[in-house]
């Protein structure tokens, strides 16, 4: 039978580990993460790594944070990557905790090349992104027969921290969902470029925040009216944006709604199937 710890057996001093964290619920955190954290001599951990994740390490493994957050002071990239590697030169076991999937928008790729420059060994434990656990938290799957074949998955500004340096038009025409990452400040912006490029004003958007955490919510309006539901409501990031008819089925597949005693549409894209209403 294997035990939990076997998975990070092979946790070498002097290795970094780039471990995925999940999108915040500590139970959507991998074996192999878990195992990892309990192996590690340090753990280098993002902002968007949970108090309730960080609480499953022993509690006498040194803790450095390591967190990047839009508009608040931040260390850099090179800082990062710097501690990273003088941490595993003193042969120690580095976990680098990272929010969601490393090599989704994590710059996991960038920090595993510079430990590659630097000849130190590393291994990718992916976990759960926030564009696809974190959605299902929130009752949106990324695909659906009825709405789409295709996904796009694209952050919401370029490497300079603006959304110049992204294709728009080819964006709004390359698939019928979107799932936006760090887009909350830009989304005004992101939205008047996909309308241009032929999206509906209509278009149905869903605002998630705190993904899958107890404090998550999810604002649903349109692609014309996002921006002021963020002033409105004053959506603060960290948040997930989906865009696309994926949003209308939330009417139906909000489990967690329905936990609550909301009650759940069996045809929540009004195509005339026959089903029944279920409630929690």
């Amino acid at each position: 039978m294997t035990n939990v710890t076997d998975f990070a057996a092979d946790f070498a001093p002097g290795s970094v580990w780039l471990v995925g964290a999940g999108p915040g619920h500590a139970g959507l955190l991998t074996l192999q993460a878990h195992a990892a954290m309990q192996a590690a001599d340090v753990i280098v951990y993002d902002a968007l790594v949970s108090e309730d994740i960080l609480a499953l390490a022993p509690a006498d493994t040194p803790r450095e944070y390591a967190g990047k957050r839009g508009g608040k002071p931040s260390p850099k990239q090179a800082d990062i990557t710097l501690r990273l590697i003088q941490l595993a030169k003193q042969d120690l076991r580095v976990l680098r905790l990272k929010g969601g999937d490393p090599f989704v928008f994590g710059r996991g790729g960038e920090e595993a090349l510079s430990l590659v420059q630097a000849g130190i060994p590393f291994r990718i434990c992916p976990g759960i992104t926030a564009g696809i656990g974190g959605l299902a938290f929130a009752g949106i799957p990324l695909t659906h027969r009825d709405t789409n074949h295709a996904v796009t998955m694209i952050t919401g500004h370029d490497a300079t921290g603006n959304v110049t340096g992204v294709d728009w038009d080819a964006v709004a025409k390359g698939s019928p969902a979107l799932i936006l990452y760090m887009a909350i400040k830009h989304l005004g912006a992101i939205a008047d470029k996909l309308m241009a490029a032929g999206r509906s004003a209509d278009e149905p958007v869903a605002l998630v925040t705190n993904a899958s955490m107890p404090d998550m919510q999810v604002l649903e309006t349109t692609l014309g009216r996002a921006a002021e539901d963020i002033r409105l409501h004053d959506v603060k990031p960290p948040a997930i944006v989906a865009i696309g008819e994926i949003v209308r089925l939330r009417a139906g597949l909000d489990w967690l709604g329905a936990a609550a005693g909301k009650s759940l549409e069996a045809d929540p894209l009004r195509l005339g199937k026959t089903g029944t209403q279920q409630t929690g």
